[in-house]
């Protein structure tokens, strides 16, 4: 069985993310996935040692790929314009849409007409986005199918098996907070700036980690804010650092004692919150949905009130200043990713209904063709 994934975007980011987890899985149940994008942001290291992926923008390539690789089915990521491509190469096999951003106004294009294509039906990764779907269509059966973390490779490393002599290098008596992401608007970077100089303000024994943002829109932006609040010397940028880090990344925030920090507007899901918890590191983020749906508040992570910067930080301070809790929290939020996001629980749910849904393609065409 081979399928391909449509999306406009090959960013570092959580789409990817999560794909390629589901990618590595579904190929242990004879599911191989291939990727289409046409426009890289990066996000070319998250995916290519896993699985083939075509980067173009050239429609007479889009469509001999399509219809030179018998793909048993298209799963299409916010991508409008895949439906005419799908039309164009005369694609025959069943559709699934999945619909991701969480911005009403851009994802109207994507869900609101097909362009004469029928998709079998819309995944979507968490209740909020299936409240957010269903205001734009009713004529296409929603599925909520989590995204999923890889717990053997997202784990809470021991301190013997942590990289420490790669980037980010751990500071002596400072506990890291982390914030990783986009440098982009709905990523709301400008709270960021604010929390880190009332930290500074406060106290010297925090240093916060910019992970990401090298392709981000605003990244220059941010590196002027940065620059001339003179916060320099509290937040320490790394625009690129692998995918393949990042555990070691997350292992040295928890051997400092430090969380992670989301200071996102809105989310359809959020991969870092849930790779920041199966490694053992507590979440501060803006109490709203879908983060309540992932962080348990007061057991995985603190969530504070909106956009509210005094509450955010105190939030923060309430995690990396007790210990005990600190402990405490760490495990449970080890346990609850475990339980509820493990990839092979939530990726069992897709494969399941790849299947079903392949099958009754293949039933359908069976009949079709009987005299």
């Amino acid at each position: 069985m081979k399928v391909l994934v449509i999306w406009r975007l090959l960013t570092v980011g959580g789409v990817n993310a999560g794909w390629r987890n589901r990618s590595v899985y579904f190929k242990k149940h004879g599911i191989d996935t291939e990727f289409l994008y046409t426009t890289d942001h990066g996000g070319l290291h998250i995916m290519q040692d896993i699985a083939p992926v075509y980067l173009t923008k050239d429609e007479q390539e889009i469509k001999k790929i399509i219809q030179d690789h018998a793909y048993d089915a298209v799963i299409i990521v916010d991508t409008g314009a895949a439906y005419k491509w799908l039309r164009k190469a005369n694609f025959q096999g069943p559709v699934i849409v999945e619909a991701r951003t969480p911005e009403l106004i851009k994802l109207t294009p994507h869900v609101k007409s097909f362009k004469g294509i029928q998709p079998e039906l819309i995944i979507v990764p968490s209740q909020y986005q299936n409240r957010l779907v269903s205001i734009l269509t009713n004529n296409v059966p929603i599925e909520v199918i989590y995204n999923g973390v890889d717990t053997t490779f997202f784990r809470a490393l021991p301190t013997n098996e942590i990289d420490f002599n790669s980037a980010p290098v751990l500071p002596k008596d400072k506990k890291i907070i982390g914030w990783i992401g986009r440098l982009d608007k709905r990523k709301n970077w400008p709270m960021l700036i604010e929390v880190a100089k009332k930290i500074k303000s406060e106290r010297e024994d925090i240093e916060i980690w910019v992970i990401g943002g090298a392709q981000s829109v605003q990244r220059e932006e941010f590196a002027t804010a940065w620059q001339e609040e003179k916060l320099t010397d509290i937040i320490k940028w790394f625009p690129v650092i692998p995918y393949q880090q990042m555990p070691h990344v997350y292992a040295k925030i928890r051997q400092s004692g430090g969380c992670t920090l989301a200071t996102t507007k809105s989310e359809s899901f959020g991969n870092t919150f849930i790779e920041s918890m199966t490694c053992g590191v507590p979440v501060v983020a803006s109490r709203m949905m879908p983060v309540t749906e992932l962080v348990v508040d007061g057991e995985t992570g603190l969530l504070y009130r909106g956009q509210n910067l005094e509450d955010a930080v105190n939030q923060i301070y309430g995690i990396i200043d007790h210990p005990v809790r600190y402990q405490q929290m760490s495990q449970a939020a080890i346990n609850r990713v475990q339980q509820n996001f493990s990839i092979q629980i939530v990726a069992d749910a897709y494969v399941d209904l790849l299947k079903k849904i392949i099958q009754k393609d293949v039933e359908a065409d069976g009949e079709v063709g009987q005299p």
